[in-house]
């Protein structure tokens, strides 16, 4: 308990701060959250300059929104909310939504439950950033976030039908993927 209190005090120190908006308080928080937010990013993003773009402009929101803080409530959890809106708030932007064909995902599926375990987290998310914009966003929406197909669907204003076919075809994309980076290293070729 002796500990709760002075991190609650520099908390709320660096929210009075950022709220009027000093300089030296963005960048403490921006180099606090700086990595785990760009992960965040990294996962929606087609390349890492994207990613960049990306948490910029998400950070910007955390700065300009800042007052609508709850304190007591996680401030990493806000502004990963935040982040991943704004990644949200891009697909929407630049994807031209269409409707997939679910007939053709009705007989694709996943054989291998174990296809990431064997890989590196730079290899994976190399793999996802393969990924169309439209495959990547309800594949990071649904596996790493944790959203329903319905909560994909009202958010990237599709059908949960398409939702669901794009992460299915989201993860064969990515097993051809991992299956073509086998065989180019020569791993796999007796099976």
């Amino acid at each position: 308990m002796d500990f709760a209190l002075p991190l609650e005090s520099a908390e709320h120190n660096l929210i009075s701060a950022l709220t009027r908006q000093e300089r030296w308080a963005q960048q403490q928080l921006y180099e606090q959250y700086y990595g785990r937010m760009m992960g965040v990013c990294l996962r929606y993003a087609g390349s890492r300059d994207e990613a960049l773009d990306l948490l910029h402009e998400g950070f910007i929101k955390v700065f300009q929104n800042i007052s609508r803080y709850k304190a007591g409530t996680s401030l990493p959890a806000w502004i990963r909310t935040i982040m991943v809106n704004t990644c949200i708030d891009y697909y929407r932007r630049t994807i031209r939504r269409r409707t997939e064909d679910i007939a053709e995902a009705n007989y694709l599926s996943n054989d291998d439950p174990d296809a990431f375990s064997h890989m590196t987290e730079q290899e994976i998310l190399a793999a996802v950033q393969e990924l169309s914009p439209a495959y990547r966003a309800v594949f990071n929406l649904y596996v790493v976030e944790g959203y329903s197909h319905k909560e994909i669907g009202d958010a990237l204003q599709i059908t949960e039908s398409t939702s669901r076919s794009n992460l299915v075809k989201a993860r064969i994309k990515l097993k051809e993927y991992f299956s073509a980076r086998r065989m180019e290293f020569g791993v796999g070729e007796e099976e």
